[in-house]
């Protein structure tokens, strides 16, 4: 049976979450061909960081690179899809058990893919990654991280530090995903950010597809 790619973005739409401060989601129709118009156009206003989205080293770093510098090779890759058992944060105790290995890219499957994303409100105690669990990935020398919902970093508490751990060590991050429709495993990883010059971020189609063999 031929593996089927999963697309685990989040749809844009006007009424969606959006991070608290974050700029309001506008599509508006401009023209339409259901009016007798000849085309049909829509102009789109949201922040950079809206739905799922990658955060280049720009967002926290003064000198970090932008979004169109974000390697080909991180953007088209192996991921490892890991289930987190934590209910408020992801934890060095718990990574150490995975076993990160250098150049991984890793998505975290939390229970904010069944929970936080029922709502169009913004959810504040999304699981998120402790500032312990930062550094070790940092120190097991990973590529990327993923999270199920709109920050690595929580609400309340280590939000900017753990952006800058993973960002200063040139770890990429992608944020807003839905992984409620995978199971933890090894996939091949598609992350197409919007190629903006020297923004800190974009919005970002992903896609996942089972790889063959053990996780």
């Amino acid at each position: 049976m031929e593996r089927a790619w999963v697309d685990v973005s989040i749809s844009i739409h006007s009424r969606m979450v959006r991070w608290p401060g974050d700029p309001e989601i506008v599509i508006e129709r401009l023209f339409d061909v259901g009016r007798g118009d000849p085309h049909t156009l829509s102009r789109v206003s949201m922040g950079a960081h809206t739905g799922t989205h990658v955060d280049a080293p720009a967002h926290f770093l003064e000198k970090g690179p932008g979004i169109d510098q974000m390697p080909l090779d991180v953007m088209v890759s192996t991921a490892r899809i890991l289930a987190i058992r934590h209910s408020e944060e992801i934890t060095a105790d718990e990574l150490e058990g995975h076993g990160i290995r250098p150049g991984e890219t890793i998505l975290f499957k939390t229970a904010n893919s069944t929970r936080c994303w029922k709502h169009n409100s913004f959810v504040a105690d999304f699981v998120s990654l402790s500032a312990g669990a930062a550094r070790l990935l940092v120190s097991s020398r990973a590529r990327l991280v993923g999270i199920d919902y709109l920050s690595v970093g929580g609400f309340k508490k280590h939000g900017a530090e753990v952006h800058r751990i993973l960002l200063e060590a040139g770890i990429w991050i992608v944020e807003g995903l839905d992984l409620s429709e995978v199971e933890p495993g090894t996939y091949e990883f598609l992350c197409l950010p919007l190629k903006i010059l020297g923004c800190d971020g974009a919005p970002a189609r992903v896609l996942v597809r089972p790889c063959d063999g053990p996780a």
